[in-house]
């Protein structure tokens, strides 16, 4: 049964290998059963309900994605709109969170319509190859700097002082004017950081080797030494059976997301949306050896449907936006080519509604090493860019380099499709340049100055 829904064979894997993959998977994204609640009650929204939602809305999708489509890739909410949800709804905001709900579902409905006629896919084909690797590349960063920060190896050193203007007129510092963030390394001795660096090592070693399911093998054993540690919180286990009060299915009010002309909130989801995902599945399905050599799949378009409706289901859930996980790439890492991968994560999901005091368990400190392993495997695709060729170079190099440095895999997408189609029409070699980019481009630039550049 396996062998005729997945293919298996011919993707070179077998059941052990996909199940492991999925459970691989699940566990560097449990954490978001933990946090989405906690972002979204900022709204006055209840936790009971966002976990709800989270659990059976990335449980649903997910498996829709590994037996509709057959790619190994996760979905649930995603951070980043999930926090950009929750500003738009809280009361500074001035919008009902049920309203901001109506706002997402018509963001789904947008790329629903918007895949069915194809437009969607025309990204595979008008994307250079070089920008489809430096997305693989970014991601790969984009996941290290997550582990990283988990980890605690890198924290960030608040620093406060005076422009210059102000120093050189009043002769002193005066008021401060400005704030930054540095990113240092973290204590060494720190329980966490200690954990985190004995789960690299292991996970190192057993990749080394070759040993089949390292990245598990180290997730689980870092947690059971945190024990000890005082890191894995055992103590603060308790067993309760989830809460199904105040729910909120159907709670979306669609007719006010119209009423209150929230024209600027949906394309920010939209936009935001459409290069996360795109940029997420192609580079997970091309590390999963799922593209040609043209960085094609007659699959993506399957895989970017199903993306949409669960934009439009997480809403009518009681959510924000549910979209690709990067984390999927820890899952492809472990081994996992198929839709099976999908069907074991979503299912852990589904189960987390039971089981989720268990999974909570489960450290950052042992999550982290998998996801900085990961993107050593993602960043290999670096050498598959033409670095001879600037006009190839620049754009890639912005394209990885914005999606780490900014915390946004849009933004490195973005900064890639402008500066790819300047310098092809600057240099001459506009002809290189599919028609979509060029619409990309305004439509980038339009919407980092309209809505003030975030």
């Amino acid at each position: 049964m396996f062998e005729k829904l997945f293919q298996l064979k011919a993707r070179g894997t077998d059941v052990s290998t996909e199940i492991l993959a999925g459970l691989t998977t699940f566990m560097t994204m449990a954490y978001i059963l933990a946090v989405n609640p906690g972002i979204l009650s900022a709204t006055g929204m209840s936790k009971d309900a966002v976990f709800f939602a989270t659990c059976v809305g990335a449980g649903l999708v997910t498996i829709a994605m590994g037996l509709y489509v057959n790619f190994p890739i996760a979905l649930a909410p995603g951070m980043g709109l999930n926090a950009y949800f929750a500003v738009v709804a809280s009361q500074a905001g001035g919008i009902p969170w049920d309203v901001a709900l109506g706002a997402v579902f018509i963001s789904g409905v947008i790329f629903i319509i918007l895949t069915v006629t194809r437009v969607r896919q025309l990204l595979i084909v008008a994307f250079p190859h070089a920008l489809k690797k430096a997305i693989t590349v970014g991601i790969g960063l984009f996941i290290t700097i997550i582990g990283m920060k988990l980890s605690h190896l890198t924290v960030a050193s608040l620093h406060l002082g005076p422009s210059l203007g102000q120093v050189t007129s009043s002769g002193g510092y005066g008021h401060l004017l400005y704030f930054e963030w540095d990113l240092i390394l973290g204590s060494l001795l720190h329980p966490d950081t200690m954990l985190a660096l004995f789960g690299l090592i292991l996970t190192a070693i057993l990749m080394a080797m070759h040993i089949r399911g390292a990245l598990l093998i180290g997730i689980v054993t870092t947690t059971l030494l945190g024990i000890p540690m005082g890191v894995t919180k055992i103590s603060e286990f308790t067993f309760t059976w989830p809460s199904l009060n105040n729910l909120a299915v159907g709670a979306l009010n669609l007719r006010g997301a119209f009423e209150m002309g929230l024209v600027s909130v949906v394309l920010t989801f939209t936009f935001v949306e459409l290069f996360d995902t795109f940029g997420t599945l192609v580079g997970t399905a091309g590390k999963a050896g799922l593209l040609d050599e043209r960085g094609r799949s007659p699959h993506i378009g399957k895989a970017m449907l199903v993306d949409a409706f669960g934009v439009s289901l997480g809403a009518f859930l009681g959510t924000s936006t549910i979209t690709a996980y990067v984390e999927s790439a820890a899952g492809i890492g472990q081994g996992g080519r198929t839709g099976l991968t999908s069907v074991t994560t979503g299912v852990l999901f589904l189960l987390a509604l039971v089981l989720a005091p268990f999974f909570k368990l489960i450290p950052d400190a042992a999550t982290a090493p998998a996801l900085i392993i990961v993107g050593v495997l993602m960043i290999s695709s670096i050498t598959e860019i033409d670095f001879n060729d600037f006009t190839e170079a620049l754009p890639a190099f912005l394209t990885f380099a914005f999606m780490p440095f900014t915390y946004n895999i849009a933004n490195g997408i973005a900064a890639g499709i402008v500066f790819y189609t300047l310098l092809k029409i600057a240099t001459g070699k506009s002809k290189d340049v599919h028609w979509l980019m060029y619409l990309l481009t305004v439509l980038v630039i339009w919407r980092y100055v309209s809505l003030g550049g975030h």
